[in-house]
């Protein structure tokens, strides 16, 4: 953490409401297009009731490939399923409860159902911190981990990759605020903004304020919240006036609740890389080729795109999957 960076106080979590009368697509690109810098979010046709946020969620399935199964190891396919990390504070359309406050839904739950059909498993859906993800991906307790998480050379030294989606960060101010615009470093130069910990964000936002501080600008103020809702919160009361995170998260929030609005979009890996969410495995355990192989599958038979036009996050598609691709660059010491 830089060190004038101040961790806020916890506020009481913002529900979000489940009604949804039309998703904003997360502004994303074809890999091959180069960073996507600061275009604007595309925003999706009104889709009547929304996606279904209940239980029963009839997801999109997919068929086993005999001949992709085979590939998974013994060790995983022993017990007939895949098991799968995801954030127990996820927030929609990513990973997060249904209606009845228990059941996992969100694009990535049904991502990660689409490979374990092909796979011939049964999806087996965990759930823990964003931090203990990555260490139960370590320790073999989570097979895979389906979150939202970006690619980066630091983590291809203790996982592998399986891509499936771009990484498009979002600014997110109220809708009164004066500002208009955030691009670039000196955009963000005296403000008091917001990050998630331990995220690939914040280490583009402590680059960024890095890069003020040794051109003479103004220090931001950073502040660090456990849960969005707390973000939504310290906006409303202007104890911040931006937030940086994913963009599918802001653009989802904007669709329900309104009251904000997105002033910049910026690549996860920062200015000269696209970059892109994955699927993460233990570091040669095996499985990382059937899951790519997997992905591969509902990419060309269509399933792929149907999960994701369902939660409006079409233009974060990728042609195809990758293993391990370049991932954002390794942090100076």
């Amino acid at each position: 953490m830089h060190a004038t960076a101040r961790r806020a106080r916890v506020l009481p979590a913002l529900v979000l409401l489940p009604a949804l009368a039309g998703l904003v697509a997360a502004c994303g690109t074809d890999p091959s297009d180069g960073p996507a810098g600061d275009r604007p979010p595309a925003v999706a046709p009104a889709t009547g009731a929304g996606p279904n946020l209940g239980p029963d969620q009839n997801r999109i399935r997919a068929e086993k490939v005999p001949a992709i199964a085979a590939e998974v190891p013994a060790a995983v396919a022993a017990d007939g399923a895949l098991t799968v990390g995801f954030s127990a504070d996820g927030a929609p359309p990513l990973a997060f409860p249904a209606t009845d406050d228990t059941t996992l839904i969100g694009v990535e739950t049904d991502i990660a159902q689409l490979v374990a059909d092909v796979l011939g498993l049964r999806l087996d859906a965990r759930t823990s911190s964003w931090e203990n993800l990555f260490l139960a991906a370590k320790s073999g307790k989570y097979e895979a981990v389906l979150n939202n998480v970006t690619v980066t050379e630091e983590r291809k030294d203790v996982y592998d990759f399986a891509t499936y989606r771009v990484d498009q960060l979002a600014w997110q101010v109220p809708e009164t605020s004066p500002i208009k615009s955030i691009t670039k470093p000196a955009d963000i130069a005296g403000l008091r903004v917001s990050v998630g910990a331990g995220t690939n964000q914040e280490k583009i936002l402590l680059d960024w304020d890095r890069q003020n501080r040794a051109a003479g600008r103004k220090p931001a103020e950073i502040q660090y919240y456990q849960k969005y809702g707390d973000v939504l919160l310290a906006l409303k009361s202007g104890r911040i006036q931006a937030y940086f995170g994913p963009n599918p998260t802001i653009a989802y929030n904007i669709a329900v609740s309104g009251g904000s609005r997105i002033v910049g979009t910026y690549s996860g890996a920062g200015p000269d890389l696209q970059g892109l969410i994955a699927a993460m495995t233990k570091k040669a355990n095996g499985l990382v080729k059937p899951i790519n192989e997997a992905l591969n599958t509902v990419i060309a038979n269509g399933r792929y795109l149907e999960v994701l036009k369902r939660w409006g996050l079409a233009n974060e598609a990728v042609p195809k999957s990758q293993i391990n691709p370049p991932g954002l660059p390794r942090q100076a010491a």
